[in-house]
């Protein structure tokens, strides 16, 4: 519950929970400069990529956006970071989905915000899924992007190219295979989301990949509660899932994507960019990587101004 505060000049973070079904959803809402409980802001909710937590890239886009006057909710995902589930560190993407409609819900119990100005933002798999959720989840007046990757659609291949599907039903078979070994009692497999190790990179590996080590196993962004790794048994669960598969007929809400133009997700914002049959914008920031939009300053100040302008038609 939110303690009672008074007008009062710096943007603040409070720690909140909500639940999804049966798990507690661990969160930080941040709150405008000179928040009152007296007025009626528009709210978003934010959704961290892969692996991350509320403390990391999606929590300094909060704070950025509440400055612009935005009442703003980033979580924990469900089974990982600081919120409940069992079994920990499983990524699916349909829960993840929920995730967001439970922060939704939990906006409009707030008496300052106004359950009719809201909009949804997610950074890397969390664009994949602020996408999902906008097509079905009519809450969300608008949709924002910063560095998209779905991960139904990248699970299924690489960086915009598709796996065949010997490979793709070979991954199935493991996974299957895994499943009936931990129904039989076998510790748990887990599959890193970046390298756990410098030696593990080389001139091959991809800038996602190379930029994800520095980001989450430096000081740069890592966090405790961000393991990187997920449980090899969601991979099931990702193949299963789409992100894009409903743009055409139901996203009809504003969408605005972000790119770096040098960003090998990019690929990803172009394809959404396609499908959308609404009103839409694809914004390249011109030399950034899909990392740096994170954290660079150079990047994240371009960013932030856009998505104030954007969601400021809520």
């Amino acid at each position: 519950m939110l303690t009672q505060r008074n007008e009062r000049a710096g943007a603040m973070v409070e720690t909140v929970s909500f639940r999804n079904k049966e798990v507690e959803i661990a969160g930080h809402l941040h709150l405008p400069e000179y928040f009152s409980e007296d007025k009626k802001y528009p709210a978003l909710v934010g959704i961290h990529p892969a692996g991350g937590v509320k403390e990391q890239t999606i929590g300094h886009y909060a704070k950025r956006l509440a400055e612009h006057g935005f009442v703003t909710v980033v979580y924990d995902s469900s089974y990982q970071g600081a919120s409940g589930g069992e079994p920990r560190l499983l990524e699916d993407p349909t829960t993840r989905v929920e995730d967001a409609r439970c922060a939704a819900d939990f906006l409009t119990t707030l008496p300052f915000v106004d359950s009719e100005r809201m909009g949804v933002f997610g950074i890397c798999a969390g664009g994949g899924y602020a996408i999902s959720v906008a097509q079905t989840e009519r809450r969300f007046k608008a949709v924002a992007t910063v560095s998209a990757a779905p991960m139904g659609e990248g699970s299924r291949g690489f960086l915009g190219h598709l796996s065949p599907v010997a490979e793709q039903i070979g991954t199935l078979d493991m996974v299957a295979q895994q499943r009936t070994a931990e129904a039989g009692g076998a510790q748990p497999l887990y599959a890193p989301f970046v390298p756990e190790t410098l030696e593990e990179i080389n001139e091959s590996t991809p800038d996602l990949l190379r930029e994800g080590y520095d980001y989450y196993r430096t000081p740069r962004g890592q966090h405790p509660n961000s393991k990187g790794r997920f449980l090899l048994t969601s991979m099931d669960k990702m193949f299963a899932f789409s992100a894009f598969d409903q743009i055409p007929e139901l996203l009809t809400q504003p969408l605005l994507l972000i790119a770096g133009s040098k960003a090998d997700t990019k690929v990803f914002s172009d394809q959404a960019y396609e499908l959308s049959k609404g009103p839409k914008e694809l914004f390249v920031v011109d030399g950034a990587t899909h990392i740096a939009m994170y954290d660079v300053p150079e990047y994240v100040d371009q960013a932030i101004p856009k998505m104030a302008e954007f969601f400021a038609v809520l």
